[in-house]
């Protein structure tokens, strides 16, 4: 192996000051001392356009961001009766070298067909709780899709009066 940092397999980087993974956030300069050059360290292009790497460990992901639900979700008799706006954010481990190589859609995550089964589950799970949506979704994500590590938050706009939303984020990895 290349060595590293112990945590970079779990995509945990030791500056983060939140301690939480940043699959896809600059977590600062480029590390390329010590690497064999023949295996260049994985990267991941985030949308704040900054390059990063963690050595070996796989950092590239497919993102999902702002994917609008319509379902029922909410513990309160009259939550039960309308739907309401649930906000989906995926941060999803892939490794795109070969859709990179090959320019082949069917090498890559399909994030249309991701989107797709996030709403339709959403939508036929109705849950009360945002935190037992993401444990389902991210489940499922794994199992259908062969994801091996995410990040999903869901929001639920105009919850509270004075928030813009509130929400739940996990992380859950493949073991």
């Amino acid at each position: 192996g290349h060595g590293g940092v112990a945590g970079q397999f779990h995509g945990v980087d030791p500056r983060a000051k939140t301690g939480r993974p940043n699959l896809c956030e600059n977590a600062g300069p480029i590390v390329t001392a010590g690497l064999d050059p023949q295996y260049p360290p994985a990267v991941c292009f985030s949308i704040s356009k900054e390059w990063k790497t963690r050595g070996d460990a796989l950092t590239d992901c497919v993102l999902i961001e702002g994917l609008a639900v319509e379902t029922i979700v909410g513990v309160y008799d009259w939550e039960r009766e309308v739907s309401q706006r649930l906000l989906v954010d995926l941060e999803m481990a892939w490794d795109n070298r070969r859709p990179g190589r090959s320019d082949d859609v069917a090498d890559a995550l399909d994030y249309a067909a991701v989107s797709e089964r996030v709403a339709a589950r959403l939508q036929s799970l109705k849950p009360k709780l945002l935190e037992h949506a993401a444990e389902v979704l991210a489940e499922m994500l794994m199992a259908e899709f062969g994801v091996r590590r995410l990040t999903l938050t869901l929001r639920k706009p105009g919850a509270v009066p004075a928030a813009r939303a509130v929400g739940v984020r996990i992380e859950r990895e493949w073991r």
